[in-house]
């Protein structure tokens, strides 16, 4: 019998964290020379980058990073895990070996949970790519720092969490940082035609739409016998809430912020439904299989979202849009396609060699940052990522939720949210514990509590 799971997760309404800065497609930018930037103005300086966070995602960031200007050089490096950064490292090596670009001494080679504020210590730019538990302190720390910052999505796991990231961004914005978020679908070309189409009308008023990240499942690392429970819970993340979310917060929150973009504006409720109907053993953790959320917004437009892994069953990741004149969608039958009420193709965008979002996320980063304007993400994402909390806690609970009551929830996912880097070691207790029978606590809706 599994557990269930409860949650033992300031007020702040949702007119106050939704006032909006003007938003664009590569997000908020600020003419004047801010103090961060202009050191590096002329274009000649070198940019030091520290990565925090060596696994996949962050190899290609750092990959992204030093591709993206001249004069960039990876000096630093941290990771819990220290097969995962010489994994990085020698993949780094491969392409950068004996170029300028890859400095990384064995001295600056950090492995620990506090190894992260050395890392920084010594770079311009930070790389903030681990789980997502991880977001909010050390993006404290490096804009404590004062430094540029490209982070992954989400920001947070929680309500807490984005609270920590919020009060951060402002300081962030006294300090003039460039802030970059790992959305890319903002920094897609074809994204952001669609987006300017519908901004100029050509589909009317967007009243309702779809979203959808349907897959396969996640991959599952085996447990090993020298893991404590802490490293193989770290090892697979994906399945944790305490470190990833749902899917609906991991992967599905691109969907949710394309809807909140093309409608320039943020739900103020959520609910849905969802469970574990094929991934119910004990190695899938926690989350759950599939989810449908319905979100509801300012304008009156319904977005209603689904996400799943489980094998064997139809895939779509995509985005429909209904507007009062017309249809835009970015999948097939018409991708990136703008239709009328009648299904006439209007528009469709075409071209078969737009560069990656991933890497036009970085080029921009260090353009602003050669420029002095100032590109500063953690507003929208922030709010994406606080879209996507409500999405899965309504799934989790079975309530109808609304916006500032969600955020402003205290209830957490684990037990302690301000575990202090240095006094964790591999010894330390998961934050969630299997029961007897090796299984998880597992939210069950209509009993699990969320605010």
């Amino acid at each position: 019998m599994k557990k269930e799971m409860e949650f033992d997760n300031k007020s702040l309404s949702r007119r106050d964290f939704v006032k909006a800065s003007t938003i664009t497609a590569g997000g908020l930018m600020l003419s004047t020379l801010p103090l961060g930037a202009s050191a590096y103005a002329g274009g000649n300086d070198t940019l030091k980058v520290a990565l925090i966070g060596c696994g996949n995602r962050g190899t290609g960031a750092t990959f992204q990073t030093l591709n993206a200007d001249e004069g960039v050089q990876l000096v630093a490096m941290a990771d819990i895990l220290e097969d995962r950064m010489e994994e990085s490292y020698n993949g780094l090596v491969q392409r950068y070996g004996g170029s300028d670009k890859l400095n990384v001494p064995e001295e600056h080679k950090f492995i620990g949970f506090d190894g992260y504020k050395q890392a920084i210590a010594l770079a311009d730019v930070v790389l903030l790519t681990t789980p997502t538990f991880f977001r909010p302190l050390h993006f404290e720390e490096a804009v404590r720092q004062g430094k540029h910052i490209f982070m992954e999505k989400p920001v947070a796991v929680d309500a807490a969490g984005v609270r920590r990231v919020l009060e951060a961004a402002k300081t962030a914005k006294e300090k003039d940082l460039n802030i970059v978020v790992g959305l890319q679908r903002r920094y897609e070309t074809r994204y952001r035609e669609l987006y300017r189409r519908i901004q100029n009308g050509e589909i009317g008023e967007i009243i309702s739409g779809q979203v959808y990240w349907n897959q396969g499942p996640f991959y599952y690392v085996p447990r090993q016998p020298q893991w404590s429970e802490l490293e193989h819970q770290i090892r697979n993340h994906f399945h944790f809430i305490w470190q990833a979310g749902d899917q609906v917060l991991d992967q599905m929150i691109h969907n949710i912020d394309v809807a909140n973009w093309f409608l320039g504006e943020y739900p103020i409720s959520a609910q849905g439904m969802g469970g574990r109907e094929v991934r119910t053993g004990s190695e899938y953790g926690q989350i759950f299989d599939h989810n449908f959320v319905e979100f509801r917004y300012p304008s009156g437009a319904v977005i209603s979202a689904q996400c799943r892994q489980i094998p064997g069953c139809y895939n779509r990741v995509a985005e429909d849009f209904n507007g009062s004149e017309g249809f835009a969608s970015t999948g097939s039958p018409n991708p990136f396609a703008l239709l009328d009420r009648q299904k006439n193709v209007k528009f469709v965008y075409e071209s078969d060699n737009d560069k990656s979002p991933y890497q036009i996320e970085h080029d921009e980063l260090y353009q602003a940052i050669r420029s002095g304007d100032t590109i500063n993400n953690a507003d929208y994402g922030t709010k994406s990522t606080m879209s996507s909390i409500m999405g899965f806690m309504a799934t989790y609970s079975g309530q109808f939720l609304e916006w500032d009551k969600a955020l402003a929830s205290e209830k957490r996912m684990y037990p302690d949210h301000n575990l202090r880097p240095e006094d964790v070691n591999w010894d330390t207790p998961a934050p969630v514990q299997p029961d007897e029978n090796g299984n998880y606590p597992i939210p069950v809706p209509g009993v699990t509590e969320v605010i």
